[in-house]
């Protein structure tokens, strides 16, 4: 047996491969800087769904006329929902949506976190949603949404690098939960919410926001080596840092950190918050190789997360919904593979409890 599935294959893919060794990701064939370099999250999401839906027509156009479509559902936002932390309210939101193997329902899958964390974050604030425009990219329409302004080019350019970053990531908690429902032939809507389910746990895609609260703490450059120091000494774990696939560096924090020093050129994050990150990330990375050298602790994705959504208006407890606005166009494309090709996921367990007594 291996606990937590260590190193069990489950599924064949065309979508995604994770090298933990080389520090690599390959989203179809398409590596993880080539991704960034060149393609918006429409054309990654083009991408994914390659094969798995009929693709005719602009991805943009009809992933916009998507977001108009589940805007509708924020008619059952009531009080009780608006008070749910931001990825609660969105996954009671998202199951309102038909539960279909569509090209549509899928967009509208897409859409529905783009649309609903930042209508959720102004009702908790008690300002009203606002409508998408479908004629805005991605990215760009979810930060208007958000703060009731266009966003500079450089800030939808950073939270579109996000997405692009984190949309496929081979088969982690929550892809593999989509595909354990996919393979029920459940519905789409049915394995996003699964995954959904996953991901919030803390575990998973609920660990970007402590990192804020590790700098928050470490106050000041020059304080971090004895902060970081005092932290190891108290067995206390240090955010944003090991993974449980890569032995090195995360590609994809190196992808996020580019994007932060792009924001902080054009003025757009304050350059004393990106140097405290970077003073921590130093201290941390040289004391966790000092005392653990066995093991292999370098800068995961969640670091520089923080930072990137701190920068561009997301409140720390919709951090997690702002991973899904991303992850959601790949937990699609996996839920289709594996009601395409795959088989009903049934493992089997081993019973280590009691056995019936014998009559006396």
């Amino acid at each position: 047996m291996n606990a937590g599935l260590e190193d069990v294959v489950a599924a064949q893919t065309v979508l995604s491969d994770v090298d933990g060794k080389n520090g690599r990701l390959v989203v179809r064939g398409v590596s993880l800087d080539d991704l960034v370099a060149t393609s918006t999250y429409e054309d990654v999401l083009g991408l994914l769904f390659d094969g798995f839906f009929p693709l005719s027509g602009a991805m943009p156009g009809a992933l916009g006329t998507a977001r108009l479509a589940v805007f509708e559902h924020l008619a059952a936002a009531d009080p009780a929902l608006v008070a749910l932390p931001p990825v609660d309210g969105m996954r009671a939101l998202l199951a309102r949506l038909a539960d279909g193997d569509d090209l549509q329902s899928a967009l509208r899958l897409v859409a529905a976190p783009a649309v609903f964390i930042p209508a959720l974050l102004r009702l908790k604030a008690g300002q009203a949603a606002l409508a998408p425009d479908p004629s805005l990219p991605h990215a760009a329409d979810a930060l208007r949404m958000l703060t009731g302004a266009m966003p500079t080019q450089q800030q939808a350019a950073a939270l579109d690098c996000y997405l692009v970053t984190v949309a496929d990531h081979g088969l982690n908690a929550s892809t593999f939960a989509a595909r354990v429902v996919a393979s029920t032939q459940a519905g789409l809507t049915s394995s996003v919410l699964a995954a959904l389910s996953a991901l919030k746990g803390p575990l998973h895609g609920g660990a970007p926001g402590p990192v804020l609260d590790m700098l928050d703490a470490a106050a000041s450059p020059e304080r971090a080596p004895a902060w970081i120091a005092a932290e190891l000494a108290r067995g206390h774990r240090l955010m944003g840092f090991g993974h449980r696939v890569y032995r090195v560096r995360d590609p994809r924090a190196d992808a996020l950190k580019a994007a932060l020093r792009r924001l902080a050129s054009a003025g757009a994050i304050d350059p004393a918050r990106l140097a405290l990150a970077e003073a921590v990330e130093t201290a941390a990375l040289a004391q966790l190789k000092a005392k653990k050298p066995d093991r292999p602790l370098d800068t995961n994705v969640e670091f520089y997360t923080a930072l990137l959504l701190e920068a561009l208006g997301f409140p720390r407890a919709a951090f997690t919904g702002v991973f899904a606005m991303g992850r959601v166009g790949g937990w699609v494309a996996h839920a289709r593979e594996q009601a395409e090709t795959g088989k009903l996921i049934r493992p089997s367990s081993v019973y280590v409890g009691p056995q019936p007594q014998a009559a006396a």
